[in-house]
């Protein structure tokens, strides 16, 4: 039997449809991969639960980016006001300030002041008194931070009394941020009673006194008089004898204080 031969339309469309085969082929097998393609087994347990990204060991919180980044957002939130702080993250110093803030004590009653008496450890010279170094000398030196951010003496069993003295912060604006104590430096702390007090003046001063020296021992600090002098014999004498007088004045001339007369 004779064969009869291709027409040239015939072969072009034969050979159109091999080609077109030929580019399905490429196109499939000679395209790259996805990564990931293939048999998908991750995060995938033998119970078929799924299982949840955790952070820090806390399962259930989903954390997106780099992972360094976000722990240290996570402890910059650890050191900012307000919201709910993870314990463990919050600083040291904050915790602090929580903790000595409650209750607070050193109010005074409204009482008119006749006389404040001020001592002043100051910083020696090319130095500064650190904020935790502070802290640590008034926790030693027995005073307790409460009210208007400062240090107080109290009496034991008389807190509405109010401070036998105070410590306040010699700069401006004279109280101690314990949020930020730690990162605070001063040039001195002020001590001061405010009379009449819970104490006959000179009680009151010889409780002043050497709680001011120990402070000055502890931080490596000058004691200086009220009017920034070096507190010598003579000095503490003539204070002595000041508060001796103001002493008999009030109990010869005035009423004293509810608190004090034991009504």
């Amino acid at each position: 039997m004779e064969q009869q031969a291709l027409s040239a339309t015939e072969m072009r469309v034969i050979i159109f449809v091999i080609g077109m085969i030929v580019l399905a082929l490429i196109y499939f097998f000679g395209r790259p991969r996805k990564p990931g393609q293939g048999r998908r087994t991750l995060f995938r347990n033998t119970q078929g639960t799924r299982v949840e990204p955790t952070f820090d060991g806390d399962p259930g919180i989903e954390v997106e980016g780099d992972s360094a980044q976000a722990g240290e957002q996570f402890d910059l939130l650890g050191g900012m006001e307000g919201g709910d702080i993870d314990e463990r993250a919050e600083p040291v110093a904050k915790k602090r300030a929580r903790r000595v803030s409650k209750p607070l004590v050193g109010v005074r009653p409204d009482l008119p002041i006749e006389r404040i008496v001020t001592l002043f450890v100051t910083a020696r010279d090319g130095t500064m008194i650190a904020g935790a170094d502070l802290v640590v000398a008034a926790e030693k030196a027995g005073l307790e931070f409460g009210d208007r951010g400062i240090f107080h003496r109290m009496l034991a069993g008389k807190a509405d009394a109010g401070p036998v003295f105070s410590m306040a912060n010699m700069l401006k604006p004279g109280n101690f941020d314990m949020a930020r104590i730690e990162s605070l430096d001063t040039q001195g702390l002020t001590l001061f009673m405010a009379l009449p007090g819970p104490l006959p003046a000179l009680d009151a001063w010889d409780a002043m006194l050497p709680t001011a020296q120990r402070l000055a021992e502890l931080l490596d600090a000058n004691l200086l008089d009220e009017k920034h002098g070096a507190l010598g014999r003579q000095g503490i004498a003539h204070i002595r004898d000041g508060l001796r007088a103001w002493d008999r004045q009030q109990e010869s001339g005035q009423i004293r204080p509810n608190w004090q007369s034991g009504k």
